[in-house]
């Protein structure tokens, strides 16, 4: 006798590029198989003219929720119904969960890497640098003035990107922060504890250095990379050569996913599982 067909499965999804977002994919239903969870994560292609089209496709079929990435984590806002504090903050949305028949837009960016970060160093009263001024150093830097750093300081190529960063953290949180031009490898002064590469410098297959003084590097410093492929990226290398404390990009990446997962089915996923899943993918 054969099994009945059954269609009782809840969705959740990934607006974005699916070549790019298949890591994320396998890693993602990795958790939810671990735990038997009755829930498929689809990663579909959304051009941006389709974008609304898609929300509503969403609504209309009841999925739980779906993750965002560019170009859509501001344009999908006007078609949701609310935001998340620090999505409000950031005006930016990663990932949109349905409550009450509501599909909130929140950003789990910089709460994944703050996961990351913590077991390493607290964020609470440390200085930050941040390399970059694009959505993944504003996800961080506003998730780390909300966990209440000292100061943050924003190193970024183009002046105008980097001061409206800036600005938005000093008119948004309490945290003073300042921007510095990046030119030339630039020297980490000695009254900074964190420094945060968001650029996609050294992406794979791109195998540039992060701009940095390497003397400057230090025991005692705690540099992380947003990079997840691949994990040990040149800058983390030369970090570690010099005695810092490094951290990869695993971390936000398999944070990030695993709260959207919390979000959607109330379920927190063994991470371990998730990490596992990426390590076989970039090796």
């Amino acid at each position: 006798m054969t099994k009945p067909y059954s269609c009782e499965k809840t969705y959740v999804g990934c607006f974005g590029d699916p070549v790019w977002e298949n890591p994320t994919e396998v890693m993602m239903q990795a958790a939810l198989d671990h735990h038997g969870l009755p829930v498929r994560y689809i990663t579909t292609l959304v051009p941006a003219d389709h974008l609304a089209d898609a929300v509503r496709g969403v609504k209309a079929l009841g999925f739980k929720g779906f993750n965002c990435t560019l170009p859509h984590k501001v344009a999908v806002i006007e078609h949701l119904d609310g935001l998340g504090a620090s999505a409000e903050v950031m005006g930016a949305v990663n990932c949109v969960v349905e409550r009450d028949n509501r599909y909130i837009g929140e950003n789990t960016d910089g709460k994944g890497f703050l996961e990351s970060l913590r077991p390493v160093v607290d964020p609470a009263g440390k200085r930050v640098l941040i390399f970059g001024a694009g959505g993944a150093a504003r996800a961080v830097s506003v998730e780390t003035a909300l966990a209440g750093a000292a100061s943050i300081t924003v190193v970024n190529r183009t002046p105008e990107r980097g001061e409206d960063l800036v600005n938005l953290l000093n008119t948004r949180t309490d945290v003073p922060t300042t921007f510095v031009p990046w030119v030339g490898d630039h020297a980490v002064g000695d009254d900074i504890d964190v420094v945060v590469n968001t650029t996609s410098i050294g992406l794979f297959p791109d195998t540039s250095r992060v701009a940095v003084d390497v003397r400057t590097l230090r025991p005692g410093l705690v540099c992380a990379d947003l990079i997840p492929n691949p994990p040990r990226t040149q800058f983390l290398e030369e970090a570690e050569a010099a005695g810092a404390t490094t951290l990869d990009g695993l971390g936000m990446l398999v944070n990030q996913g695993r709260i959207g997962i919390t979000y959607w089915t109330g379920v927190e996923p063994d991470a371990s599982v998730m990490r596992a899943a990426l390590e076989r993918i970039f090796g």
